[in-house]
């Protein structure tokens, strides 16, 4: 007997219009139930990464709100006197000739100290809408580059307040790398200038007119002068991950059609080596050098900075929250996974479109954890060279590494969840998705309240210090107003940071200098 096959149901039919059961009902049935599994799926999905968005963003807030109540300590005292004495080009000029020669870092130390205390107060806040912003949109850009398709915004928004937040307060030094803006403005700063400076490249690229990218790799260059003459780590870790960039998207290895982004990338690592020249060889760098006569190159000063380095990835390495990094790009991943159209899955599963070649994708994939070893290498043994064997403990100058390993971990993490969520639904097994969702939502909702106890001492700390300040300020700015010369001051110590009259000598305390010359006397002494 003669059978038709029906191309809208796949069975088929007998001459007298009856249809047969066969694989049709069965497929429609089974993909009907893929289509609701998918759907609970994506809406299990989106309700973990509101939890996640929701917690760190409140951490975030948290942060933001605490810089209200920062209060000077260290370099904040010399900051605030120059910049009120000598104005914002007086202290770049006294930074370049007698400090360090960090122009730029000397300029916007003088913009944000011109008002006294508010700039410092609403950097904090600054930084965390910036960099949540920019990790928003690079992750954006990102996933039109490789043409997949746009996921729920709240898996976006979860990706960039968790990466944001680990770097904030997983790390040591807390503090230093949100409230103290000493500390922010060399080494937290320079990473938010390079995001939006990728983005801004990113978007001449898309506009498609000749002039913006034009105009985009002339901009690299006096970017990338400001952000030398800004933080030496940032620098050489820019450049590193620049120069590497540049290499891998030459027009004859298949990644990219022209030269627009390895002369982009040029551009930049141009600029950042001539800020470098010029804060080498300025003379406030030259004094500096003199105070702190570098060791020369030897066995064991090598040695020393391997060790100093193993140092410090233990450190970070024993910060389990870090894995929240992964396990948000892992649900970003699901999530783009859930997005595609059941009849698309196995054709994306291939590759996404807008990759380079597979060998080429290869190194691509396996060079961001070198390469970032590499360039923490380089701060590690600048840091030892500057500053002694207590050098990597800086953990203020491990952001210029840092980001850029969260970033990898979130990638890696989205790839991988991306890959497992399509080979789970073209198994066709709904279960083993949910678990594959639950055990990533774990990790990422756990790495997320492993903050929160650092945010309370954080918190505690900053707000008990803040108040016991304010009541030794009015007593000093009274006692100041009756004629005082000489006043007592009580060192208030927080976030591992130098106090006045810590040294032997007063004659070598510089923090207390400072501070009398804040005030408007002669000495300050402890009560």
């Amino acid at each position: 007997m003669s059978r038709t096959t029906t191309p809208e149901h796949g069975g088929t039919r007998r001459p007298g219009g009856g249809q047969e059961s066969g694989a049709g009902d069965t497929d429609g049935d089974a993909d009907g139930r893929t289509d609701r599994d998918t759907t609970g799926l994506r809406r299990a999905l989106s309700w973990i990464a509101l939890v996640v968005s929701a917690g760190a963003g409140a951490l975030l807030s948290v942060g933001a709100f605490l810089g209200l109540y920062v209060r000077p300590t260290s370099d904040d005292w010399c900051a605030l006197w120059k910049a009120r004495d000598m104005g914002v080009l007086g202290i770049t000029a006294d930074f370049y000739r007698t400090q360090n020669g960090r122009v730029t870092n000397a300029f916007l130390t003088g913009v944000i100290y011109s008002d006294d205390m508010r700039g410092p107060k609403l950097l904090p806040a600054f930084l965390v809408v910036t960099l949540g912003a920019a990790l928003f949109l690079l992750a954006r850009a990102a996933l039109r580059a490789l043409r997949l398709p746009a996921p729920p915004p709240v898996l976006l928004a979860a990706a960039a307040a968790l990466v944001s937040a680990l770097l904030f307060f997983a790390g040591t030094r807390s503090y230093q790398v949100l409230l103290w803006a000493p500390a922010t403005v060399s080494h937290t700063l320079p990473s938010v200038i390079g995001l939006w400076a990728v983005l801004c490249a990113v978007r001449a690229a898309r506009a498609g007119h000749r002039w913006a990218r034009t105009a985009a790799v002339a901009a690299a260059f006096p970017t990338g002068v400001a952000l030398g003459m800004l933080s030496e780590p940032f620098a050489m870790v820019a450049g590193i991950l620049a120069g590497t960039a540049a290499l891998l998207c030459l027009p004859r290895l298949g990644w990219t059609k022209d030269r627009y982004v390895p002369t982009w990338c040029a551009s930049l690592c141009l600029g950042l080596a001539t800020g470098l020249v010029l804060l080498t060889t300025s003379p406030g760098a030259r004094w500096r050098r003199a105070q702190h006569p570098r060791e020369p190159l030897s066995t064991e000063l090598v040695g020393e900075t391997f060790r100093d380095w193993w140092r410090v990835w233990e450190t970070i390495a024993g910060q389990g929250a870090y894995a929240g990094a992964a396990a948000v790009g892992a649900l970003l991943g699901l999530g783009l996974a859930l997005t595609l159209p059941h009849a698309n899955a196995h054709t994306h599963a291939q590759a996404p479109a807008g990759l380079p070649p597979r060998r080429l994708f290869r190194i691509a994939v396996l060079l961001p954890l070198p390469l970032i070893a590499l360039a923490s290498l380089a701060v590690t043994y600048g840091l030892r060279t500057g500053y002694g064997d207590v050098g990597w403990t800086y953990g203020r100058t491990w952001t210029s590494f840092l980001l850029p390993l969260l970033l990898a971990l979130c990638a890696y993490g989205t790839w991988g969840g991306y890959r497992l969520g399509l080979l789970l639904r073209r198994a066709g097994r709904p279960a083993a998705r949910a678990a594959a969702l639950v055990a990533v939502g774990a990790v990422a909702v756990g790495s997320t309240a492993a903050l929160v106890r650092p945010v309370y001492e954080l918190t505690t700390s900053t707000v008990v210090r803040a108040t016991a300040w304010d009541r030794q300020n009015a007593r000093i700015r009274a006692e100041v107003a009756a004629g005082a010369r000489d006043v007592a001051y009580r060192p208030l110590l927080i976030g591992g940071l130098t106090e006045p009259l810590f040294a032997r000598t007063y004659a070598r305390d510089w923090a207390a200098q400072c501070t009398a010359t804040y005030y408007g006397v002669d000495r300050i002494h402890r009560p």
